[in-house]
């Protein structure tokens, strides 16, 4: 693998990491509901999930995933209802508009459950190992490129999205005093809600 073409693969992955998805709504609600603490354990639990998929298609693994019609179907509705459930747990919070004060960094969230969520979040998305099975073998040259090319390649997008879900958590952290307001986490609330259900609307129809 050349400079040059890892240098083409990191435009690729900058502008997906970019793209929001569930991953980044899952992180900003566990930011603002948990603070500083409860959302970088959340990107690390994303991050988790994006070493454990981006792993498999290196190996091989995503593929036969992915051609099980069966694993990739369950993985596909567990996706569903598990965005679903975090979309209407959201959409009740905005509704209640009971918040605890975040300005002190947030209630004390268990470190597994903030950790679990990002990577649920991320393991239930199917397309996130579609993305990585459909970019990734684009820059794997059969015979020349090794398995720690193939590691290289999907580990930098865990790395590279590690970087900005943590800087996304630090930007909310420091904003901490105008997202404490309960109208603007009611809203937050509301957006998210909405997005989750959406994504898993989109997912279910695929």
């Amino acid at each position: 693998m050349t400079w040059a073409s890892y240098g083409a693969y990191l435009l690729i992955v900058v502008g997906l990491v970019l793209m929001p998805g569930p991953d980044t709504f899952v992180l900003l609600r566990s930011s603002l509901a948990g603070g500083r603490r409860s959302g970088l354990l959340t990107a690390a639990g994303v991050f988790a999930g994006n070493v454990l998929q981006g792993s498999a298609a290196a190996f091989g693994l995503g593929v036969l995933i992915a051609r099980s019609h069966t694993a990739f179907t369950v993985i596909r509705w567990a996706g569903v209802v598990y965005l679903c459930v975090l979309g209407v747990q959201a959409l009740r919070a905005a509704r209640r508009g009971d918040y605890p004060d975040v300005g002190a960094g947030g209630p004390r969230v268990p470190a597994y459950r903030a950790v679990l969520l990002g990577f649920g979040s991320n393991v239930t998305n199917p397309k996130v190992l579609i993305m990585y099975l459909s970019v990734l073998p684009q820059f794997l040259v059969p015979g020349v490129t090794t398995i720690v090319d193939a590691l290289l390649l999907a580990l930098t997008v865990a790395v590279l999205g590690v970087v900005y879900q943590a800087g996304m958590v630090l930007a909310v952290h420091r904003a901490r005093d105008w997202f404490s307001r309960r109208r603007v986490r009611r809203a937050g609330d509301a957006v998210a809600g909405v997005a989750l259900l959406g994504f898993g609307g989109v997912l279910a129809a695929h």
